[in-house]
This record gives structure tokens, sequence and C-alpha cells, in this order.
């Protein structure tokens, strides 16, 4: 059978419009299994974003590291013991762990009482979280800065009295047309000239956490804060080719030599390996978008046994036809070819429609969400990758050529003369 023949086409179209109720059903049932293939993958990847969105563009292969008290005596200290990490310790844990790509000591500042305003500019108050930071921070747990510029080394190495401030500071401290830069608040006392401001990337009630917040140098907040060479806490990212469990276990070890700690108490340094968790919830999505083809799969197959049912129920009402074509010559590839085709064609175009309907409905979700406002951290985006829609389609068609090759062997076992006498 030629493709392009036209005649044989015309052929095709009049046998499936013979019956069009069971043409209908059956191109349904494939319609449905790649319909809902989609819709599973579109909400699979929506709940997948909504997650991701929580991280904005944190680097996940990251760990970060505080002090807790110590719960095993050791070297003459007794349990209980708190203790703080130290400028002395950056530079240890710098020249020792070759592995580190990023480190970020952290400090944060504190209000004089508890809900107190620590921010002021003219007749202006203000409560915000203070945080000391390196330039470091940006490349760990990255803010969009929409104007001026984040805290660089220089900052940190004069003790410049700068500020990065977020959105939400800028909101409650200025006046909406106001250009914040070269403006100065007051800290604690101390006057800092905003150099920057910033808006968080990640999504929902962290992003208004995170866009309350004043960056400043972290020298500078020891000095204003009468810190000494104290640290907070360490944000940390490995390098490209190494688990930062690695450096999290070489850190921690060398830390507590340098503090006197037993080796063995794991409470004295507290720390949260984000890889880890990042690996559990892709490890979750990664089950999730399995059980999705699978389902999906049983789904596919389940029409496209269907068609193959009804393509032999076809061939059995067209035993005649088949025992002509057979009697004046036509050889058994043609036979073959036209029920392939058939089978073929009826799950492409059930399936395209299936496809293009699922991938609607995914759009009008996500301009529905976007519109009103309810795209979350539970839900956002819900999208299919065209890659996987076009192995869908892929796997589909393939189906249908398997789905048509039953039939297809039963129409040239026939004989002539055989089909000749048939009576149905």
């Amino acid at each position: 059978m030629r493709i392009f023949d036209l005649d044989k086409w015309h052929e095709i179209y009049f046998a499936l419009r013979k019956n069009p109720l069971r043409t209908f059903f059956t191109a349904f049932g494939v319609f449905w299994g790649i319909f809902m293939l989609i819709i599973m993958m579109g909400a699979g990847e929506g709940l997948y974003n909504g997650a991701s969105k929580d991280l904005g563009d944190m680097s996940t292969n990251s760990v970060f590291m505080w002090t807790q008290r110590t719960t095993i005596p050791y070297k003459g200290f007794p349990r209980g013991r708190f203790f703080r990490f130290n400028n002395d310790d950056t530079k240890a844990l710098v020249d020792n762990i070759p592995e580190i790509k990023y480190i970020a000591p952290r400090l944060q500042g504190w209000s004089r009482g508890e809900g107190s305003n620590n921010v002021i500019r003219g007749e202006r108050t203000g409560s915000f979280n203070i945080q000391g930071d390196y330039p470091e921070i940006n490349f760990i747990d990255p803010v969009n800065v929409t104007s001026g510029r984040f805290i660089n080394h220089i900052d940190i190495d004069e003790l410049r009295k700068v500020a990065v401030i977020g959105v939400s500071v800028f909101n409650e401290m200025f006046e909406p047309q106001e250009n914040p830069i070269g403006e100065y608040i007051q800290i604690q006392g101390v006057y800092f000239k905003v150099i920057g401001m910033f808006q968080s990337k990640k999504n929902d009630q962290q992003a208004e956490h995170d866009n309350q917040a004043i960056f400043i140098p972290f020298t500078t907040l020891q000095k204003v804060y009468n810190y000494g060479d104290m640290v907070g806490w360490y944000s940390i990212t490995a390098k490209d080719d190494v688990r930062v469990e690695v450096i999290e276990n070489k850190a921690k070890d060398l830390l507590k030599q340098r503090h006197s700690v037993h080796p063995d108490d794991i409470r004295a340094v507290g720390s949260f390996n984000l890889d880890k968790e990042w690996s559990k919830m892709t490890n979750l999505f990664n089950g999730i978008s399995i059980l999705v083809w699978i389902v999906g799969i049983g789904t596919l197959l389940a029409g496209v046994i269907g068609v193959s049912n009804i393509m032999l129920i076809v061939v059995k009402e067209r035993t005649k036809e088949i025992g002509i074509q057979r009697a004046i010559g036509a050889a058994p590839s043609i036979i073959i070819t036209q029920i392939i085709v058939e089978s073929v064609l009826l799950t492409a175009v059930a399936g395209y429609f299936g496809l293009a309907i699922g991938v609607g409905i995914l759009e009008l979700v996500n301009f529905g969400l976007q519109s009103s406002g309810a795209d979350s951290n539970m839900f956002s985006n819900p999208s299919v990758d065209f890659t996987k829609a076009m192995w869908a389609l892929g796997i589909l068609v393939i189906s249908g050529i398997f789905a048509g090759m039953i039939p297809a062997r039963r129409a040239v076992n026939i004989k002539p003369i055989d089909a000749l006498r048939d009576e149905v």
C-alpha cells in the first residue's frame, strides 16, 4: 500500500465511518488514556514547582551549621557547656577543607526589647531582621537585587556602614516614588547608607520574612553590636563535584577539635543538610512521576487493546472484501499495511486530540491560578515537558502498530476461497 494512495485513504475513511458510534468509543478509550497521562504529568509538575519555589534559587548542595550545648564532658569541661564559633574558625575551615566552594559566616542583630523597633528614618520606625553577612551569601541563598548593589568585600574589609534593604523595609521606611539609594537609615543608633534594595526569590510566607531583612557587612555588625569576633552560624556550599555531606563531616570534626568538644558528641554542633532534604523531596517526586507513567501507560494500553479488538471485528466484517483482494492477486503486505494504517490512524488522531486538550486544560488552569493569585507553594505552574509529551505520543503510535498486527495477521491467514464463501 502506498502511503499517498488517495483511494486507499478514502477506503480507510469509509471503513471507519461505516460504524461511527463504534469508532468514536474506540477512539475515546485512546483519547482518555493520553488525556489522563498528560493531566497527571502536569499535576505532578505543578506539585514539584510549588515545592521548589520555597527554595528560590538557593544552592541545594549546602549545609548550615551552628553551636549547641555539649552533651558529653571532655577535657575538664562539663556537659551542658555552650560555646561560640569565631573568626579564626572561619579561616580554619577555609584552610583545611578544600572542598568548600562558598562559606558565609552569619550574625543576626538584636533589638533592645522584645518586638521593639530597631530601625529609624526621620519620623518612621520599624522592627526588621538585621543580618550581618559576607558577599558569598548571595551565591548560597541569593536574592534579586532590584536596585543598587549587594555587599562586597571592600565593605567587609573597611567595616563600612552600608545596608541593603528588602522591599518590605522600603515600603515602610520610604515614600513609594522615593529612591532609597544613597539615603540613610538608623540601626541601633548608628547611621547606615542604603546601597541596594532586594526582593526575595522565594514564595509566600518565606518571601515575606526575607523581604523584612536588612543586610549589613558582617564585620560592621560585629562592631556595632559589640559581638567581638563571634560568628553566629555558617552557610557552606560544596564544590560541584563534591557532596556537601563530606564538608559537613569534616567541618564538624574540625570545629569540635578547635573548641574542645568530645568527638562523639553529635549534638554540640547542629546542622541542616539541604542536600539530604532536597534528595528526599526529589526522590518523592521521582516516585510520583514513575507512578504517573505506570498508571498512564496502563490506561493507554487499555485503549489500544480496545482498538485491537475492534480491528478484529472489522476484519471479520470485511472477510469477503479481503478474500476478493487476495483472489485478484493482492500481496499479503498490502493487506497487513492497510489494517495497520487504520489502527495507527485511529490511535494517532485520538491521541493527538487527547494530548492537545490535556495541554490546553493545563494552560487554562495555570492561567486561572496566576490570574486569581492562587498560585502558591503547594501547586504552581502545572505543565508538561514537550519531550515527555512527544514520548507519550510516540508510545501511542507504536502501540497502534502493535494493535493492528494481530488483526492484520488474521486477515492474511484467511484463504481466499473460504473468504468468498463466508456468509457474515
